[in-house]
C-alpha cells in the first residue's frame, strides 16, 4: 500500500521543484526504491499533463556495469543515455540508500565512470538542459546513517523534505543576494581552518526546493586562483564507497596543494582523477532550519543549518569560474559551537559568528529559518 507521503512528496517534486508544464517529458530515474513511490511519481507527472518515462536502476547493477567497465564501454553508455536526456525537459532522480560501501573495492573503476559517463550525461547535458531535481529516499540503511530507527527517520525525512515552508526560504534568499552580490572577498576562521578567497563577479544562486530536495543552501564560487590558506571539514564524507574523515586541503593560488584525511592515498587518487579536481567548484552557505547533525549523506549534510560547504571539482553553468572536472564533492565544515563554532568575514566584516547570521542584510535567513 502507497504511504500517502510518497504522493505528497511526488507532487512536490513534479508541480515545485521541476514545475512540469503540459506536454513536457520527465525521466524519472528510481535507483533502490519502493515501486510504490514510482508510481506516485509517474501519476504525479501525469496529472501535470506530462509525458513520464522510467528507468528502474538499483546499485548491484551500478556496480556489475563498473566493474569491467573500460573507456569504450562507458563511452556506449553514456551515448546512449545521453541521447534519452536529450529528449527530456525535466530530471527526477531519486535514490534509496542500498549499501554505501558497494563500490568501495573498485575505486578505479568509479573514478573512470566519473569521467566517461557522469561529465557526458549529467554534467554536460541534464545540469544545464533540463528541469531536474535530485533526493534520497528513507532506507533503513539511510535510517541507520542518522542514529535513527526506521519509523523514526522516516518522520523526520519527511518533515524537512515536504514540510518546510520553500516559498519563504527563497524570499529570505532573495532578500540576502541583493547584498551577497557584492561581496568581493570572504575570510573563514574555524579550527583547523583559515582560508581566503575572492567571490567577486560570480554572483549567488538560492536554492529553495527546484534541484534537491530537501533544500536550503545559497551557493557562489570562488574567483578559480584566488584560494589561498587551510579548511578544515568536520563532517564525514562517502565518496565512492569510502567514508573519508577529519579531511583538510591546504591551497595556493586556487589549487589543493596537501590533502590529508584517514586515506591519504585514496583522497589524493581522487583528487587526482583530472586536473580540475584540485581547483574549487562551490562555495555555499547551509541554512535548513530541520536538518541540524550530519549523516553522512551530502544532500542532506550539505544544507545544515549554521554549515558552509567548500567543494572540490566542477563548477555550475550558472556560477561558472571556468573549472571543469568529473568530481564535484561537496565537503561540509559545520560552524554552530556544539562543532567548534566558526567564524566568516565578507570584505573585513564579520557576518556569521557560530552558524548564525548577524549582518544586517543577512539575518533574513535567519527569519526564514523560523517561518520553516
Amino acid at each position: 500500500m502507497a504511504d500517502p507521503r510518497e504522493e505528497k512528496l511526488a507532487k512536490l517534486l513534479v508541480q515545485y521543484s521541476v514545475h512540469l508544464k503540459k506536454g513536457e517529458s520527465c525521466l524519472i530515474n528510481a535507483v533502490d526504491i519502493p515501486i510504490t513511490m514510482t508510481e506516485a511519481l509517474v501519476k504525479a507527472v501525469y496529472d501535470a499533463g506530462g509525458y513520464p518515462v522510467v528507468n528502474l536502476w538499483n546499485q548491484r547493477l551500478e556496480r556489475a556495469m563498473c566493474e569491467q567497465a573500460t573507456k569504450e564501454s562507458l563511452q556506449k553508455w553514456a551515448d546512449v543515455d545521453t541521447y534519452r536526456m536529450q529528449q527530456m525537459d525535466a530530471f527526477i532522480g531519486i535514490r534509496g540508500i542500498a549499501n554505501v560501501r558497494e563500490l568501495s573495492t573498485i575505486p578505479e573503476k568509479s573514478n573512470l565512470a566519473s569521467t566517461y559517463y557522469n561529465i557526458p550525461v549529467h554534467m554536460k547535458t541534464r545540469l544545464p538542459h533540463t528541469k531536474w531535481v535530485v533526493l534520497r529516499y528513507p532506507t533503513e540503511v539511510f535510517a541507520m546513517q542518522a542514529n535513527l530507527g526506521t519509523v523514526e527517520f522516516e518522520d523526520f525525512f519527511y518533515k524537512v523534505c515536504t514540510e518546510v515552508d520553500y516559498l519563504a526560504m527563497a524570499e529570505a534568499m532573495e532578500q540576502a543576494k541583493v547584498f551577497l552580490d557584492t561581496v568581493d572577498k570572504v575570510h573563514i576562521k574555524a579550527k583547523g581552518t583559515d582560508l581566503s578567497f575572492s567571490v567577486k563577479g560570480m554572483g549567488w544562486i538560492p536554492c529553495a526546493g527546484k534541484m534537491n530536495i530537501p533544500d536550503g543552501e545559497i551557493y557562489s564560487c570562488p574567483v578559480k586562483d584566488s584560494v589561498n590558506g587551510t579548511i578544515t571539514y568536520n563532517t564525514e564524507s562517502t565518496y565512492h564507497g569510502h567514508c573519508f574523515k577529519d579531511v583538510s586541503f591546504t591551497f595556493r593560488d586556487g589549487k589543493i596543494i596537501e590533502a590529508h584525511s584517514d586515506d591519504d592515498a585514496l583522497l589524493n587518487e581522487i583528487l587526482d582523477i583530472d586536473e580540475g579536481a584540485r581547483y574549487i567548484g562551490e562555495f555555499a552557505l547551509g541554512c535548513n532550519p530541520g536538518i541540524l547533525k550530519p549523516m553522512d549523506n551530502i544532500l542532506f549534510d550539505e544544507k545544515i543549518l549554521g554549515s558552509i560547504h567548500f567543494t572540490p571539482g566542477n563548477a555550475y553553468d550558472d556560477c561558472d569560474n571556468t573549472n571543469r572536472s568529473a568530481v564535484h564533492w561537496d565537503l561540509v565544515q559545520i560552524q554552530r559551537p556544539e562543532y567548534g563554532g566558526g567564524e566568516m568575514y565578507f570584505d573585513g566584516e564579520l557576518v556569521r559568528k557560530d552558524g548564525l547570521f548577524i549582518h544586517p542584510k543577512l539575518t533574513c535567513l535567519n527569519l526564514s529559518l523560523q517561518k520553516a
